[in-house]
């Protein structure tokens, strides 16, 4: 103990990364689990009395730990591939970690059973220790620990053992492989600007390959004068990748024009491959290309006003940005109240796209750039995709209130959707030309209904009446989650060409199931239900939303596809609607409330489905016995507990003991 002090330290060892355990539950119920080897190892582990510190609270073993290990500390030659339509897409790894069982239980089974063979010797020995002689003992008083002393026992191996004991559980929640939220993740493992343009930032000339291959020495570098980190001349720009200069003038001009953005590059660069890059590193407002929020605040970056995380930051950014897709003005308190955040941040976000005009708040710095809007059709459309799912991500975690769509104000540049004569009257002779074909389509669908009716008479089918006057009235399908906060300019789309529902903007009418869109657009409501067998309104146009962006540009589903027409082609395709008795205080948007079944799939659990769908239109949220037994009396036959799980699987979600359509649950 005296030493202890004068001991230097030689070495610190760190953990290069840190360990990752994940706890899963064993399916007890399985035919493959011996339930008595369950029992016996949680008797080991445990032993007879059950307390709160018990591994298996109940007295078998339910859970098995996995423990990471790192396989690998090089993982630059690493990626993740995916092949897909003669396409092969990279994502660089970061780190590969390997989980394997960890078998700490069996540690604690060998330490009761040391501690009850202790416990039995301790009692053979009672007697001979009351008659041994009484020994002599030294008490020591210990000194207070030094902070050397202190350092070394918080890097010790008990003690790491010790906090990583103690470290709280994270509850985690599975998603399956056809998870509608999986293939959304999936998608990231895909190039969003994949195109048939070649790729020209992999083409190097033989100079710049001869440079990968010898670099030049640390000692050349070194000669050469250091600039400062802020100061890059146009010659040095230059010399970089195609996606560095992109990346780095926006990263300083933050807003820029197409226009502009091309002529600092240079007339040789393709201006396809610049339009490819600068998706990447900017979205796009009101025709102007504004540089996105992670470019400025990176991962591990904080704010230097309030220290407030990255996250939060580019959060509050994207709000700003999407005000403005929506607006010409923005009011600095309105968004200080909305986020959260100090006035410094507030106002930073602001000056790197507005400029403040007294008295009225702050107006967007560039004009609208109508004339790219007009050019580039197809990346205003992806680019109005990614701004829908930017937006449901703001309404949930600013809790905004879901409203009507604002009228376009008075400020707002954006030119005005004018049609000429000519196209009115065209539009009005196809009109004609298809009142015959809607007509016949509404007498067969009423012939259905009344089919339908009289095979399942307590299944409520919602019909929507067709006429002339509601074709005229389509609007074009709102494809954002919450259907609301949408304002005069939709991502730079102006509002004649954004909410326009005519068929001279390019959006078929509804009626036109023999065309080339239909036909297209049936074939992905098709190949959903078959996955999904039940989906509400709101998560089919999320799907859909993923489907366009999966497309490549110019493809026929981005001319315009309305709410009607995407709920007549799910109901032409086999599908029927189920009036689901929401509870008067739901908080459900009206296409959350819009719930869609496929009624035949050709497999043997139609049947099964279409009674569950019966009894959820008439049933809010239902429990499993009550299924058990409807099934049951309707088929005339006791249902297995595999075909049980299959049709509640198939349509259903669990959520507090009792069981709701897919999509209908409000937690």
């Amino acid at each position: 103990m005296a030493n202890e002090e004068d001991d230097p330290v030689v070495q610190e060892i760190k953990p290069k990364q840190q360990k990752v355990e994940l706890e899963m539950a064993i399916d007890t119920l399985n035919p493959n689990y011996c339930r008595s080897k369950g029992e016996q190892i949680a008797l080991n582990v445990d032993g007879a009395c059950a307390d709160e510190t018990s591994t298996y609270s109940s007295k078998l073993m339910d859970k098995q730990t996995f423990c990471s290990s790192q396989t690998t500390s090089n993982t630059s030659r690493y990626a993740a591939a995916l092949y897909r339509q003669g396409e092969l897409h990279l994502t660089p790894l970061h780190g590969i970690l390997q989980l394997r069982p960890s078998f700490s239980y069996l540690d604690k089974a060998d330490a009761k059973h040391r501690e009850r063979e202790a416990a039995n010797e301790a009692g053979d020995s009672s007697q001979d220790e009351a008659e041994e002689d009484v020994k002599q003992i030294t008490v020591r008083f210990s000194r207070p620990e030094s902070e050397q002393a202190r350092q070394r026992r918080v890097q010790s191996y008990e003690f790491l053992q010790k906090k990583h004991a103690e470290e709280p559980w994270v509850h985690l929640h599975y998603y399956g492989l056809r998870d509608s939220r999986s293939e959304h993740e999936r998608q990231y493992l895909l190039c969003q600007g994949s195109s048939g343009v070649e790729n020209t930032e992999l083409v190097k000339s033989p100079s710049e390959y001869l440079m990968m291959l010898m670099p030049p020495s640390q000692e050349e570098e070194k000669d050469k004068p250091v600039a400062p980190s802020n100061v890059l001349s146009m010659a040095q720009l230059r010399t970089l990748p195609l996606a560095d200069q992109i990346k780095i003038l926006m990263k300083n001009v933050k807003v820029m024009p197409f226009a502009n953005l091309m002529s600092l590059l240079g007339p040789s660069v393709d201006s396809v491959a610049v339009l490819r890059g600068i998706q990447k590193v900017a979205m796009l407002v009101q025709g102007n290309w504004v540089v996105k929020s992670d470019i400025l605040y990176p991962k591990d970056s904080s704010s230097p006003h309030s220290g407030v995380p990255a996250e939060v930051l580019c959060r509050g950014r994207d709000f700003v940005m999407w005000k403005f897709t929506q607006s010409r003005w923005v009011v600095r308190k309105e968004v200080a109240a909305v986020t959260k955040l100090c006035t410094e941040d507030v106002k930073d976000f602001l000056e790197h796209m507005a400029v403040v005009r007294i008295n009225k708040g702050w107006e967007f710095i560039l004009p609208y750039d109508g004339e790219f809007i007009k050019k580039h059709p197809d990346v205003v459309q992806r680019q109005h995709m990614l701004w829908t799912g930017i937006q449901a991500k703001l309404e949930k975690v600013y809790n905004l209130v879901k409203e009507a769509m604002p009228k376009k104000p008075d400020g707002q540049s954006g030119p005005v959707g004018l049609v000429s004569g000519d196209q009115r009257v065209q539009v009005a002779k196809r009109q004609a030309q298809q009142n015959h074909a809607l007509l016949e389509r509404e007498l067969q669908r009423r012939k259905e209904q009344l089919q339908a009716s009289a095979v399942l008479p307590s299944v409520r089918i919602k019909e929507e009446p067709m006429s002339e006057e509601a074709e005229d009235e389509e609007e074009p399908m709102d494809t954002s989650p919450g259907g609301g906060l949408h304002g005069g300019l939709a991502n730079g789309l102006p509002a004649g060409r954004a909410a326009g529902g005519d068929s001279f903007n390019g959006h078929p009418p509804s009626g036109s199931a023999g065309t080339p869109v239909a036909r297209e657009l049936r074939a992905f409501v098709q190949a959903t239900f078959q996955k999904q067998f039940v989906l509400t309104l709101s998560e089919l146009k999320r799907l859909f939303n993923l489907h366009l962006a999966s497309l490549p540009p110019g493809h026929m589903l981005f001319s315009g596809i309305s709410d009607r027409m995407l709920q007549d082609t799910v109901l032409a395709a086999g599908c029927k609607q189920i009036l689901v008795p929401f509870p008067p205080q739901t908080a459900a948007s009206p296409d959350e409330q819009k719930v869609f079944a496929l009624w035949e799939s050709g497999d043997i659990s139609d049947q099964h489905r279409q009674v569950l769908l019966e009894i959820f239109s008439k049933n809010y949220r239902v429990r499993r016995n009550m299924i058990q037994a409807r099934l049951t009396q309707e088929c005339g036959e006791d249902l297995s507990k595999q075909e049980l799980d299959k049709v509640l699987k198939d349509c259903c979600v669990s959520y507090g003991g009792m069981w709701y359509l897919k999509g209908t649950v409000q937690s």
